[in-house]
């Protein structure tokens, strides 16, 4: 059982660097990214080793729901924009678009999609 609590975080840097010490403890590595959050869940460095089943307690999850939501969402996208390349400007637009016309996700969505899409674990919020 991996335990994420909510209350230790309120930005998406707070968060980093929460899921950093919990999963990757003892790891020359540290989350930063989206797609960094997603590798770690594979497995294979860090505290599990792959395939195994896993279950993540998100303590604190309306918090986190509330730190990480419209407006951190927004300042997410609108940093993107702002710094360009590499990043595909006309789809981060189109996803600040789509949120602030209400069919966006915000990141704590965006976070709870990327657990979940890996069907090995198992995330219960709190």
């Amino acid at each position: 059982m991996i335990v994420i609590n909510g209350g230790h975080f309120s930005s998406l840097a707070g968060f980093y660097e929460e899921v950093s010490n919990v999963l990757m403890k003892d790891v020359d590595w540290k989350v930063g990214t989206l797609d960094g959050f997603d590798d770690i869940l594979y497995g294979g460095f860090g505290v599990f080793e792959g395939k195994e089943e896993i279950e993540i307690i998100w303590k604190e999850s309306r918090k986190s729901k509330e730190d990480l939501g419209f407006k951190t969402t927004q300042e997410f996208y609108k940093n993107k924009i702002r710094q360009g390349k590499p990043f595909n400007i006309e789809l981060i637009q189109q996803k600040l678009d789509d949120l602030t016309e209400g069919k966006g996700q915000i990141l704590f969505e965006i976070l709870v999609e990327i657990i979940e899409s890996h069907s090995n674990i198992r995330l219960k919020l709190e």
